[in-house]
């Protein structure tokens, strides 16, 4: 991204007045995951039930609203004033016990904008269950796009993002979500800046694919006087899942993979018997799909001590991390 800045003692955008700021689209358009809940089915008082906040460009993306995430959010001071899109990987509690709450909320602060809603379809008539014994009638639409069983699909796109659902495999239905960038455009080379001092009509014809023309009519071609784009950033978000190596392929290449990571072990057969994931089996994933970083989570309540599970996982993918309520992630 190019941005042109008038010059702050001129005020003008007067020849050779321009501050032509290459700007880094990873520094200005932050990528992050703050971990808002990194447990399982049972709340500890040292983990809550899943849930996750992605930020970027602004915008918030809610993946899971375990109970308690209202409160979560509160602490850690998360902002949820552009937070319009929540995506709820399966109908298990401690994946949306908290949405009804969070809803009810939003309701009470006067939202008047759509909350759009990224479920299974049987998510809509328990919210709208809800709604009508507490007569209830919302200040906003809510407005749910249905997830479909062993289907990728499309959730959301705009300028700069896509989102897109695929496939786990848990005792109920159950998605994982890809959140990835969308190629920019090549940008300006700063020498090219620096030498010719191209106008902003120039600089505008150049990011579209445009060449340039010298004073003296000689043609730089576009590819000539800029450089590729900034690499594509991606987030995987695979919840609650038996161990798949068909996800890698979901995952492949993302830059941060956070993979569902009940068990260490010793507790592989439990592990298999309730179609959840070990430490371990979660790196798998990750060194297969050759993922920047892996966050480990969904812990089961029985440790409270969290290193063996990373260290199974080091082991296999040594850029392995435990997910902590929190903290947030960068994408870089």
């Amino acid at each position: 991204m190019t941005l042109i800045l008038k010059n702050p003692r001129s005020g003008s955008y007067q020849s050779g007045d321009f501050l032509i700021l290459e700007v880094n689209t990873h520094l200005m358009n932050d990528f992050k995951v703050t971990v808002l809940g990194s447990g399982s089915a049972v709340p500890t008082s040292w983990h809550n039930p899943s849930s996750q906040m992605v930020q970027y460009m602004g915008k918030h993306f809610l993946i899971d609203c375990g109970e308690g995430t209202q409160m979560q959010i509160i602490k850690y001071k998360v902002k949820t004033k552009n937070l319009d899109h929540i995506f709820i990987s399966h109908l298990h509690g401690d994946h949306f016990y908290g949405l009804i709450g969070l809803i009810n909320s939003f309701h009470l602060m006067r939202r008047e904008k759509p909350l759009y809603v990224y479920a299974s379809e049987e998510l809509k008539g328990l919210i709208d269950f809800h709604l009508e014994v507490t007569n209830t009638e919302l200040n906003y639409r809510i407005v749910f796009t249905f997830l479909e069983d062993e289907k990728d699909k499309l959730l959301y796109e705009d300028k700069y993002l896509t989102i897109t659902s695929f496939p786990l495999k848990h005792s109920i239905a159950v998605w994982g979500f890809l959140i990835r960038e969308k190629m920019g455009r090549r940008r300006l080379n700063k020498t090219f800046v620096k030498d010719y001092n191209p106008t902003p009509e120039d600089i505008a014809l150049i990011i579209g694919g445009g060449d340039f023309t010298t004073a003296d009519g000689k043609v730089l071609k576009h590819m000539d006087i800029t450089l590729p784009p900034h690499k594509q950033r991606s987030f995987a978000y695979c919840s609650d899942t038996a161990f798949l190596e068909s996800t890698s392929e979901h995952a492949k290449g993302v830059d941060l993979l956070y993979h569902e990571s009940t068990f260490d072990n010793s507790n592989q057969a439990l592990a298999e018997q309730t179609l959840h994931s070990t430490a371990a089996q979660a790196a798998m994933v990750a060194k297969k799909a050759g993922a920047g970083k892996l966050l480990i989570g969904h812990y089961s309540a029985r440790y409270k001590d969290l290193d063996a599970l990373l260290a199974e996982a080091q082991e296999v993918f040594p850029e392995s991390y435990l997910s902590e309520e929190g903290i947030t992630y960068e994408i870089e």
